[in-house]
């Protein structure tokens, strides 16, 4: 992504602060609609939509500032695949932080998500000694005693996105809160089928830390009065493979005919999964999940897709950068109720279990997803 279209990205964030709250009407339609079919469900995500201003200033009353406090830092982000748009995309989150601080920020990692390509990096960026490493997980005990030896040689460690084991980690920045994004997609999946057939899921890694929490939760919600009628048949695994993710929506097509949808929660898995419905002609299974609007824009546009949500991972990467600041400038230590700035985004608490939460998932459909541009 070049600078000319990051810039892009800012001001059109900024602008949405107001504008979005009249085109989010479609979005604000969505989640009401999302609860439809669980009786008294109206609640049952924890933040339901959030626009990027409710994101933006998550501790009541914090103004938006042009940079946090202290210098920049070294960081080196080591994400589940460089390979994966979305973590290419987003480093510029990371790199606007720096620009900002003075600080300086890489990304290095495996090509395809596992675990043992993650350790190799760790142990090798822990050799060249940068102040703090930020980690997306393959795999949270895999990676626990590489990290856990950089942070004997003073690194800050910060995972993002998919967490650690938190003994290996100094604060997890979590992309929005796990319960919220679990129901969503199952609120969005049931209704979009009416209530009532036959779902799979199309997970990326078995071992995915942030996969497993938010399918935990939806099988929680199909317990839900109202969903008597949608039945769980398989979860599948894609491992963040394009290739793997289209082939299992085959198989899933294949082993369940009457299949009414699919949910996929990785950019990777759902981006392939609209490509074999379309190949296929299978207008009669209804996707969703968590993707890219870049990825999906022409899957909402045919109408193999009809919604689909995330978070911002530009700002994600933006907050990460500035919580390992804060870190590594003494700002905090990462226990619960420390608070630190980030900069454009406001300021933020670390919850329980030193974790930080970028804000609610937000709902991309037709009325809203040519606005954005990650």
């Amino acid at each position: 992504m070049t600078s000319r279209s990051f810039g892009f990205i800012a001001r059109l964030l900024l602008m949405t602060l107001v504008a979005l709250g009249a085109i989010g009407g479609g979005g604000q339609r969505a989640v009401a609609q999302a609860a439809d079919c669980a009786t008294g469900g109206g609640d049952a995500t924890s933040g339901g939509e959030a626009t990027p201003s409710e994101a933006a200033t998550p501790d009541s009353g914090a103004s938006p500032v042009a940079g946090g406090g202290g210098d920049g830092i070294d960081i080196a982000f080591i994400p589940k695949s460089v390979s994966n748009p979305y973590f290419v995309s987003s480093l510029a989150g990371a790199e606007e932080a720096a620009g900002e601080t003075g600080g300086t920020v890489r990304q290095v990692g495996p090509d395809d998500a596992n675990a043992a390509g993650q350790v190799q990096f760790i142990q090798t960026v822990t050799q060249e000694g940068p102040q703090a490493i930020a980690v997306s997980a393959n795999d949270p005990n895999a990676l626990a005693p590489s990290l856990q030896e950089a942070r004997s040689q003073g690194i800050k460690v910060v995972s993002f996105d998919s967490d650690v084991a938190p003994e290996a980690r100094d604060v997890f920045i979590n992309t929005a809160d796990s319960e919220g994004i679990g129901r969503t997609q199952i609120q969005i999946i049931a209704r979009q089928i009416g209530c009532e057939g036959e779902i799979a899921v199309l997970s990326a890694a078995s071992t995915a830390t942030n996969q497993n929490a938010w399918i935990e939760f939806m099988k929680d919600e199909l317990t839900r009065p109202g969903y008597e009628n949608v039945t769980l048949v398989e979860v599948v695994y894609g491992e963040d493979s394009s290739q793997i993710s289209y082939d299992k929506t085959i198989e899933l097509l294949t082993a369940y005919p009457d299949l009414k949808g699919i949910v996929s929660p990785t950019t990777v898995g759902i981006a392939a999964a609209a490509q074999a419905l379309e190949a296929e002609g299978r207008t009669d299974v209804a996707l969703t999940g968590l993707g890219l609007p870049n990825d999906m824009r022409a899957y909402v546009e045919s109408g193999t897709v009809k919604e689909f949500a995330l978070w911002n991972p530009v700002d994600l990467y933006y907050l990460t950068y500035y919580a390992a600041a804060a870190l590594v400038n003494g700002e905090m230590t990462g226990a619960p109720g420390d608070t630190f700035s980030a900069g454009r985004l406001g300021s933020y608490t670390v919850g329980e279990g030193g974790v930080v939460l970028l804000g609610p998932p937000f709902i991309f459909d037709a009325n809203n997803v040519a606005d954005f541009d990650f």
